[in-house]
């Protein structure tokens, strides 16, 4: 892991400031002292546009439950959600099917298919915990005895990848398996503006969606939407960027020279949809 994991010790004693935090969701102590530690100095300011209190708060996301992050990526939430989970509850990270893919070259082949080992040993490093402490696999080697297990399911901005990669329906098959049958899957998602075509935001890899074919997709795997927020909204993103969401931060795809870069770190992170997944009966 590219961080440290921040230790809770002192966690009921810890405020979390800043824009980002309501204050009706301070009242966890262990998650505040996540969020206020000073190993976040280079990440904390993200907070504004993530929002992971109010997200997690509205997931209905406990310290002792056992919760799966789909997708780490960079880690930016696996390291809020690591040590607010493991000391409690059960943190597993999953990951989508290596052998399932193509590859430019050996080496991205290599290091897709080292992902477990490589994020058990990190994570344990991080959190001064054995390898074997730590859960991870890919979704095609769920370990036996691991169905109906989990209470939240949480993806990040992922959906765009699954549902180009044509990955979505095996990963959420998967994904409802694991859940118990009163869990429910969180979806933070970049979102398509008003009126967008499918052939402009759900053919075409911009990074948004519309929210009917995240809906869409869900329910053909077995899911209807529970409830949704708009915590994660961003009214200053216009969506429409050609070079897609990652014109906007922390990408900043078009460089340091472009002279809209300005314009860019205004309007902050992509606007965002948040929505609450429950099985369906």
């Amino acid at each position: 892991m590219k961080h440290a994991i921040y230790a809770l010790a002192g966690a009921a004693t810890l405020a979390l400031a800043g824009p980002a935090m309501a204050d009706d969701h301070a009242a966890d102590p262990a998650l505040a002292a996540v969020l206020a530690s000073p190993e976040r100095a280079d990440e904390s300011a993200r907070d504004q546009y993530r929002r992971p209190a109010e997200t997690l708060a509205f997931f209905g996301v406990k310290p002792d439950m056992t919760v799966v992050e789909y997708g780490p990526g960079g880690g930016w939430y696996t390291r809020v959600l690591a040590p607010y989970i493991m000391p409690n509850g059960k943190y597993i990270a999953v990951n989508g099917d290596s052998d399932a893919r193509s590859y430019s070259s050996r080496a991205r082949e290599a290091r897709a298919k080292s992902w477990t080992e490589r994020f058990k040993t990190g994570l344990a490093s991080a959190m001064n915990a054995e390898a074997s402490a730590v859960n991870a696999f890919e979704i095609d080697e769920m370990p036996e005895g691991s169905e109906g297990t989990a209470d939240r399911v949480l993806i990040f901005r992922s959906m765009h990848g699954l549902n180009i990669g044509n990955g979505a329906d095996t990963v959420l098959k998967g994904l409802r398996t694991l859940l118990k049958d009163d869990g429910m899957v969180g979806v933070v998602q970049h979102r398509a503006p008003k009126g967008a075509s499918y052939d402009d935001y759900g053919a075409r890899q911009r990074g948004y969606m519309r929210k009917a074919d995240v809906v869409a997709i869900f329910a053909a795997n077995g899911f209807e939407l529970a409830k949704e927020s708009e915590i994660n909204a961003n009214p200053k993103d216009p969506a429409n960027w050609e070079r897609g969401v990652w014109t906007l931060p922390p990408v900043l795809t078009t460089g340091k020279d472009d002279p809209k870069r300005a314009e860019y770190m205004a309007i902050g992170e992509s606007d965002r949809m948040t929505l609450l997944f429950k099985k369906a009966k």
